[in-house]
């Protein structure tokens, strides 16, 4: 029934896009796309990179994700964490699963995001 994923999407407060353009564009390099007319005024923003589609869209009140998350796969996670680093971002190390090393990072608005390497068998 299911074919694949279409987007993700996160919520963040209202009239925080310039927050987010800095975040994901400048710190985890996605593209920001145009929403579609129909839904500009609702305020939010989207991003792609590659295969991921991200939404961020304003909810009041709002409520950080601090649990719930995405997991965003990277090439190499170190070279990762030197970008998030010279950016000035704090990550958080976890547990490396066997086949997964694995970082996590706050957005501006303090939603949880995984950013993963996997490892080959």
């Amino acid at each position: 029934m299911i074919e694949d994923l279409h987007h993700i999407q996160l919520a963040m407060p209202k009239g925080r896009e310039n927050d987010a353009r800095a975040f994901y564009v400048d710190a985890l390099a996605f593209l920001e796309v145009d929403k579609p007319d129909a839904l500009r005024d609702r305020g939010g923003i989207w991003f792609e990179s590659n295969n991921v589609r991200l939404h961020l869209g304003v909810e009041e009140p709002f409520s950080p994700a601090k649990k719930a998350h995405p997991g965003f796969r990277v090439n190499s996670l170190d070279q990762t964490i030197r970008h998030l680093t010279g950016a000035g971002i704090a990550y958080r190390t976890d547990i490396d699963l066997p086949d997964i090393k694995r970082i996590y990072v706050d957005d501006p608005f303090g939603n949880r995001i995984e950013l993963l390497e996997v490892i080959p068998a």
